[in-house]
């Protein structure tokens, strides 16, 4: 889909860039595949906040989403295309022939009455969903099981996707966009495409309320704060902090892994590519 500008009417339009969903359903989503959902604040079960920017933001209905696609054999064609507030992807609503009703992420190049169906051996077109090891090698899928029968939990953002680039001794392997190629067990479901909307990477906001609408809240420096609130808060006039950078509780930000050492590691094959520049 194409971006959208608008005239500058005001300060906070004059730089928006967002996406055309003009050729999106307008209605409501299937009551009956929605479910309510609430909010943390960005505080735990003790009230306090543990996630400082996170607060606020629009109410939302949550469309349950077939991560799964084991319906095997089941032809289901496009009703409509829908906007997801809980996903930067698009959704689409398909009916099986049994009349069922899913939501699943919208692929694209995926349009209204197009047919899609999972199986263990189907064609190779957008929306298809099949294991790993029927997919041939160079082919280009999302929604990625990690595990079987545990729903696609790898490539569901918007314009996202995953490559198989090999298949050996019941692993298919897998390039991401980021350079990291890894192992899936090739009983694992993916379906074929990229995700829709790859034009959400380009928007821009164009005003800090926007960011409130998603739940955004500001981002404080330590340095601004009183030293009873950042070890890097406090001082006469404006100060640079007087330490290496450290987080709100003392532990360096800079340097140091922080991430802990997962059984899946020994699938990665290579590491993602470093950061140039």
């Amino acid at each position: 889909m194409a971006l959208k500008q608008f005239r500058p009417t005001s300060p906070g339009r004059r730089q928006l860039v967002i996406v055309d969903r003009a050729d999106l359903y307008k209605g409501k989503p299937v009551k009956a595949l929605t479910e309510g959902l609430t909010k943390s604040g960005g505080r735990n079960n003790m009230g306090r906040v543990t996630a400082f920017r996170h607060a606020g933001g629009h109410k939302r209905t949550y469309r349950i989403i077939d991560f799964k696609r084991r319906k095997w054999d089941m032809p289901a064609s496009v009703e409509r295309l829908e906007y997801d507030p809980n996903r930067t992807a698009f959704i689409a609503l398909i009916r099986y022939k049994d009349n069922e009703l899913a939501y699943i992420i919208a692929p694209q190049r995926l349009k209204v009455g197009d047919e899609v169906v999972a199986g263990d051996k189907v064609d190779i077109k957008p929306g298809n969903a099949m294991p790993l090891k029927s997919i041939p090698v160079g082919t280009i899928v999302h929604n990625v099981e990690l595990k079987p029968l545990k729903g696609g939990q790898m490539a569901r953002a918007a314009g996202s996707y995953v490559q198989v680039v090999g298949r050996d001794a019941g692993f298919a392997q897998l390039r991401m966009t980021s350079g990291e190629v890894r192992m899936v067990p090739d009983g694992c479901m993916a379906t074929i495409g990229a995700v829709s909307n790859p034009d959400n990477m380009n928007e821009n906001w164009g005003k800090a309320g926007r960011s409130r609408w998603l739940g955004l809240r500001p981002s404080v420096r330590g340095v601004a704060m009183n030293p009873v609130d950042h070890p890097h808060g406090g001082g006469e006039g404006k100060t640079s902090g007087g330490r290496h950078p450290v987080t709100p509780w003392g532990k360096k930000t800079r340097g140091p892994k922080t991430r802990k050492t997962q059984a899946s590691d020994r699938l990665i094959i290579r590491r993602r590519q470093a950061k140039k520049g």
